[in-house]
């Protein structure tokens, strides 16, 4: 089976709500198998420690993980324009990945939510976009010919998966082109994915 690591951060339920979509589209292809996996918040006091294991949602990836996975696609609210802190450490950490050529050839594709309809979504989506470039991974993202890009009133780019949650983070529902959109995401990272680990056998 070839693996497809799902790795997000959410802090208020909006990026997880696309998470567990990307991962149904994993599961929809033959051969593939979506991990769910999240990373820890980061701390503005450095002697911070959070448990080894989340009180709730999935666990904390690892490199291992990381490094063992057949596709990958990352998730993250926008910060700025940009991604959140927790997930950029978790990324900033994989320079022994990246020397080795851990994920070179993989496939990847990136998701995110905000809290207003202009509020960085592609810049989002393209920032998680640079370092997987840097780890040699053949970025996927999402065509025109899907037809729900061109009914999308809410979330939805070429350059990825995307929720518009509201200002006050309402994480309640992903509107129905969002989660179809979501899932051929994850349905065409996992296909590559697939052919991939079929070459390399």
């Amino acid at each position: 089976m070839a693996e497809v690591l799902v790795l997000y951060y959410s802090r208020n339920g909006s990026t997880a709500l696309l998470a567990r979509q990307v991962a149904r589209g994993v599961e929809s292809v033959m051969d593939a198998t979506a991990r769910l996996r999240t990373v820890p918040p980061v701390s503005a006091t450095c002697e911070a420690t959070v448990p080894a294991v989340p009180d709730e949602g999935p666990p904390y990836a690892t490199l291992d993980e990381l490094r063992g996975c057949d596709g990958l696609v990352l998730g993250s609210p926008t910060r700025f324009g940009n991604m959140a802190a927790p997930l950029k450490y978790f990324l900033d950490g994989t320079s022994a990945l990246w020397l080795g050529g851990g994920l070179d050839r993989k496939p990847a594709g990136v998701f995110t939510s905000t809290g207003s309809l202009h509020g960085g979504q592609e810049s989002t989506l393209l920032s998680m976009m640079l370092p997987l470039l840097h780890h040699g991974m053949y970025v996927v993202g999402l065509p025109f010919t899907a037809e729900a890009l061109n009914r999308t009133r809410t979330g939805g780019t070429p350059y990825g998966a995307s929720h518009l949650a509201g200002v006050g983070g309402d994480a309640a529902r992903l509107s129905d082109e969002e989660s179809e959109l979501a899932r051929l995401l994850g349905r065409r990272v996992a296909e590559l994915a697939v052919a991939a680990r079929a070459l390399r056998t």
